[in-house]
């Protein structure tokens, strides 16, 4: 398959020729988050040109677009006296566009610029609709058509809704736009992304498919190269969340202040090892709307005990990423001991050493060797918004 490199501006406008004699081209698409890339290129002045920054870079594969965004390293250029090639060589770190919705805060009041936020009390966003309807909603009022002038992307637009998710409650002040898009995404197991189409940038919502009857990996399928597979306990099994209203805080007309709400979501884990209780803090959150059983929901998904799965698997002509399974897409990895394991595409990459020596996609299938790190990031998420609470009634 071909693989075609170019260079946009933010309006999506070609900059110049495709890119030529690149290598060591490798594009990440990711999960629900910013996926990563990055390509060397022969420091050539119309090269140069093209890499400045504000502009993005496409990766074209088989004549579709596999990647693109805007390019967070436009130039790390190197030369010495022994290279071979005289001007030097660049090389480009990029991202997919999705990295341009991660970089927004969920306004409480987002038909107002910063300046004109209520200068009284701490607001709180409150949704209720479908987890589809809340993440669109949460896009397009904080950085997409419907946000302030200042505040919008560049040729983002909201792709068609896909009509999926249930029914959910988000309270949401200030914090990362797709930290809070994870919070009902998670309970429903569905996805978001961007793709360009044409001068657009599409975001949407999706529901990743159950592939477990036809997307198998195994060594005999000549499709799974690496495996490595580990099982721990579970660091809690019975989530206690405290939510409640906080008087420094306006959560919603006619709620009383300092009103204490508890919540207990309970893993069914705890029956195959043993109970271990954490407490969950979720200030200016009740469980009327669910609120504090869905966040009981999401710390049970890094505290469970989870088989910690890292595979390396190619593409074969009978299965393919992009074509027959994607990202959030539920697989079958069946492993040499002869256990089959279940589990969600996380990552998917494009290699290629240059454009004429071929190219490799590997899958990483499960959360692999992400396991503490996810859970550190939460310590930290948690720590921040503590902090947060703490400067509010200050």
């Amino acid at each position: 398959m071909a693989i075609e490199l170019l260079v946009t501006n933010s309006a999506l406008v070609v900059q110049g020729d495709p890119l030529a004699g690149w290598r060591g081209l490798t594009a990440e698409q990711r999960y629900n988050e910013p996926g990563a890339g990055s390509v060397t290129l022969t420091a050539y002045p119309e090269v140069m040109a093209q890499l400045q920054p504000g502009n993005r870079l496409v990766v074209i594969r088989d004549r579709k677009v596999w990647m693109a965004g805007p390019l967070e390293v436009p130039q790390d250029y190197e030369w010495d006296l022994d290279s071979n090639a005289n001007p030097g060589t660049v090389t480009v770190s990029f991202t997919d566009d999705l990295a341009r919705v991660a970089g927004y805060l969920t306004f409480p009041e987002p038909g107002s610029a910063w300046a004109f936020q209520n200068p009284t009390v701490d607001l709180v966003r409150k949704l209720t609709n479908t987890s589809e309807t809340i993440i669109r909603t949460l896009v397009n009022e904080n950085c997409g058509p419907g946000a302030v002038v200042t505040r919008r992307i560049p040729q983002l637009v909201l792709d068609a809704a896909a009509g999926v998710g249930t029914a959910r409650t988000l309270s949401t002040r200030m914090e990362p736009l797709l930290d809070a898009c994870r919070t009902v995404a998670v309970p429903d197991g569905i996805g978001f992304r961007t793709r360009q189409a044409g001068t657009q940038i599409l975001f949407g919502v999706y529901q990743p498919r159950d592939l477990t009857g036809t997307a198998r990996f195994s060594a005999g399928l000549g499709n799974l190269r690496k495996v490595k597979f580990s099982l721990s306990a579970p660091t809690a099994t019975s989530e206690l969340v405290m939510g409640g209203n906080d008087p420094a805080q306006q959560v919603g007309a006619g709620e009383p202040a300092n009103r204490r709400a508890y919540a207990e979501v309970t893993s069914g884990a705890q029956a195959d090892w043993y109970r271990v209780e954490k407490l969950v803090q979720a200030s200016g959150k009740s469980n009327d709307d669910g609120e504090l059983t869905q966040e009981g929901l999401l710390a049970l998904g890094n505290d469970n005990p989870q088989a910690s799965l890292s595979t390396e698997t190619v593409d074969t002509e009978d299965l393919k990423a992009g074509r027959d399974y994607g990202l959030g897409d539920k697989v079958s990895v069946v492993l040499p001991t002869g256990l089959t394991v279940l589990d969600v595409v996380r990552r998917i990459q494009l290699t290629a050493e240059s454009p004429d020596s071929g190219e490799k996609v590997t899958a990483v299938i499960g959360n692999g060797d992400t396991t503490t790190s996810r859970s550190l990031v939460g310590t930290v998420r948690q720590l921040a918004y503590r902090l947060g609470q703490i400067e509010s009634r200050g």
